[in-house]
């Protein structure tokens, strides 16, 4: 997703949640937080333009701490996190 996608106002670009991501079985942790760390980029972008995009950083935030805590506690995919952040 790039930043062009959040030009629609206050609109969820493509309808996707952060929590979407994180409860979708068809990616890989790993895979999980790259796409959340990228829409947190694309996010911190937007709002330093002016744009609202419409998702809160806290929101997903809680979604890359929910991938985290899954893996920790044995569930879901079983991906290294090494060298994510």
């Amino acid at each position: 997703m790039d930043s062009d996608s959040l030009n629609e106002g206050t609109a969820r670009p493509d309808g996707v949640r952060p929590m979407d991501i994180a409860h979708n079985d068809l990616f890989t942790a790993k895979e999980k937080i790259e796409l959340l760390n990228q829409l947190k980029a694309d996010i911190t972008v937007a709002q330093q333009e002016g744009r609202e995009p419409g998702i809160a950083l806290e929101e997903i935030d809680r979604a890359i701490a929910e991938v985290r805590q899954d893996i920790e506690g044995g569930h879901g995919p079983e991906t290294p996190l090494r060298g994510d952040s």
